[in-house]
């Protein structure tokens, strides 16, 4: 029986994205005035060379699992810092805010924000919860790069990247088309909720704005797009990516739900950001395997077909 072509996955399209976001960049901030802090550069630019020396170990002594962890990192890290560089940019380009819009929004599909605010202030453990659960995205990135490169998953976790840089990119662009300052309350009205991410930055997205903050500290730097919600579409990506592990196929998708449902609150977006963020998971995840699969010659029919069957192809 002749062989069937093998799909196998390629880092190059999460490079060329990465590439594409770089140029963006330099569009976006050209004649604006950004500059960069020397010293606060000193830890991202520390941690990008100690993942490129790892790379180049894995890839020296051939071994597949450290290289495609590396890899990852390297793209995801790379990725995170010209994405809150393009997102500033393009906030210090925007033209008129689209929170009354939102927020028209949310009011028809029936979120009373205020009596859903108030219900969550009254049960404190709820209110920790959300909040870590929000605030561990970034660990949820890292563990499902570590866990995907331990189990050789590792072209599920090439999908999973790909997908995560093309949405992030997506979700950056459509933000300047539709620049918001986020679905703002403050804390000090109530007991036990934590300030959003979005009130924090609220003076930041003021200052890109009116022209006043140009100086970009990239040892703390946040995002500030509203809509759509990267929260919402990163947990679904690296829930998806980790289904086909024992240990993390219930775990992972029950804190995704948790981070979804915690971000209108603790990241300060409209529930149509999230919705928003949704649909644009799901796009990711039918478009990515797509573009980082290519053809190998060398594999049976029932090799193929189980890598159909897993979601591969």
């Amino acid at each position: 029986m002749p062989a069937v072509p093998h799909p196998r996955t390629s880092d190059a399209p999460a490079w060329v994205m990465v590439a594409a976001m770089a140029l963006a960049c330099l569009l976006a901030s050209a004649g604006l005035g950004f500059g960069i802090e020397p010293d606060r550069a000193l830890l991202p630019a520390a941690g990008l060379l100690v993942l490129a020396v790892a790379l180049g170990m894995g890839r020296a002594t051939h071994r597949p699992r450290l290289t495609a962890g590396a890899t990852a990192f390297l793209q995801m890290t790379v990725f995170t810092i010209l994405g809150v560089v393009l997102a500033y940019a393009l906030a210090a380009r925007a033209g008129t805010l689209w929170d009354p819009a939102l927020a028209a929004a949310d009011r028809g599909l029936g979120f009373d924000w205020p009596a859903i605010l108030r219900a969550l202030d009254a049960h404190p453990v709820a209110v920790w919860i959300g909040g870590l659960a929000y605030h561990s995205l970034i660990a949820q990135m890292i563990v499902a790069i570590v866990v995907l490169a331990a189990c050789r998953e590792t072209d599920r976790l090439r999908i999973a990247v790909a997908a995560a840089i093309g949405s992030g990119f997506v979700t950056i662009l459509i933000s300047a088309l539709v620049p918001a300052n986020g679905n703002l309350f403050d804390p000090a009205a109530y007991r036990h909720l934590w300030p959003s991410v979005a009130w924090t930055d609220r003076a930041l997205v003021a200052g890109l704005r009116d022209g006043s903050h140009r100086l970009l500290d990239l040892g703390q730097m946040t995002g500030i797009v509203s809509f759509p919600s990267f929260h919402a579409t990163l947990p679904v990506i690296l829930a998806w990516a980790q289904r086909g592990v024992p240990r993390m196929r219930v775990v992972t998708p029950v804190w995704a739900a948790v981070t979804i449902v915690a971000t209108p609150v603790f990241g300060g977006h409209y529930a149509v950001d999230v919705i928003a963020g949704l649909l644009l998971a799901i796009a990711a995840i039918a478009l990515a395997p797509r573009l980082v699969m290519r053809a190998r010659i060398g594999y049976s029919p029932r090799q193929h077909a189980a890598r159909i069957a897993h979601g591969l192809v």
